[in-house]
């Protein structure tokens, strides 16, 4: 267990004082930049942006991350404090909406292509049915199969040193088109699936992604 790992690493950080001891103070536009609700910049951030990664935890708190992406301006903007995310056609694990009927707590970072600077919006979700809200976000006639909504707790932009360094949105620094194999030959090889399986699994993802992303 985690636990067990810290206590036995003699360099473990194991309080809020020991670690806070390692950094300097934030910046005053650092520390006083959150909001508990959103002004014209966080909804200009969402009206561009056509991916977020949303984090959450189940109620044993075991946490997760997934991606969820669409058209920009695919989250739907109810009020200040209300964001809405349509819930697309996926792999039907459905991990993070059975964390969220669990544990209604979660974070979310959005992405702009280009744009080195996030936008970070963290608050308590609930899912619906609601047919008119899932009609509203609706893509070539097909309406969202659920919905969460996001009551905001806290949202803010987020610097652009990770990107920086990572060079995300660098043309030269991409991974040349076949640099991995499809993520059914990596599961396959994973979990020692037969050839056939595999094969078969690579024809269904091409279909999803052609025919099924609504």
């Amino acid at each position: 267990m985690a636990d067990d790992a810290a206590s036995r690493d003699p360099h473990a950080v194991r309080d809020a004082a020991a670690l806070a001891a390692l950094y300097a103070a934030p910046s005053p536009l650092a520390a006083m930049k959150t909001l508990d609700r959103l002004d014209k910049w966080c909804r200009r951030f969402l009206e561009l942006s056509p991916f977020v990664a949303m984090a959450s935890a189940g109620g044993d708190g075991a946490a997760d991350v997934g991606p969820r992406g669409d058209r920009p301006g695919f989250v739907k903007v109810l009020d200040d404090r209300t964001i809405v995310i349509p819930d697309r056609p996926g792999n039907n694990r459905i991990d993070t909406l059975r964390n969220i009927v669990a544990n209604p707590e979660v974070a979310t970072l959005f992405l702009i292509p280009g744009v080195d600077e996030t936008l970070r919006i963290n608050g308590r979700a609930r899912l619906t049915r609601d047919p008119a809200l899932l009609e509203s976000m609706a893509v070539d006639g097909k309406p969202a199969k659920l919905a969460i909504v996001v009551e905001i707790r806290e949202a803010f932009l987020h610097c652009a040193k990770a990107f920086k360094r990572s060079k995300l949105w660098d043309p030269a620094a991409q991974a040349p088109k076949g640099t991995l194999p499809s993520i059914a030959r990596m599961i396959g090889d994973q979990k020692k699936l037969d050839d056939d399986l595999v094969a078969a699994s690579e024809k269904r993802a091409e279909i999803a992604y052609r025919d099924g992303l609504w």
